[in-house]
């Protein structure tokens, strides 16, 4: 009986250390600013990690799969990401959120 108590708290301890990092990373990256390039790629990349992390577990690869996943959904967050922030900066009148500060006109 006291052997399973010991692996169930060693359980507990590590779900408690891995949910106080992500909570920790969540708040360092939280007050961060991002251009949109970067906000897309790392919403990508969790959206893509998440759904291969469920779609593996089907068959029996949950880790493979959220790899493949995030990889995935980082390089399309960071496509759709670089074309929202063109449209930005790119505009030559500054139209937008993301305007460039141009201080003599």
């Amino acid at each position: 009986m006291k052997a399973n108590s010991v692996k169930a708290g060693l359980s507990i301890k590590k779900r408690m250390i891995g949910l106080l990092a992500a909570v920790l990373v969540a708040f360092a990256l939280g007050g961060c600013y991002m251009t949109p390039r970067e906000t897309y790629t790392l919403a990508g990349t969790g959206l893509g990690a998440g759904g291969g992390a469920l779609v593996g577990s089907a068959v029996g690869a949950p880790g493979t799969g959220a790899i493949i996943g995030g990889l995935g959904g980082a390089l399309g967050g960071y496509l759709i990401g670089n074309e929202v922030q063109h449209r930005y900066y790119g505009n030559p009148y500054g139209y937008g959120y993301y305007r460039p500060y141009y201080p003599y006109y």
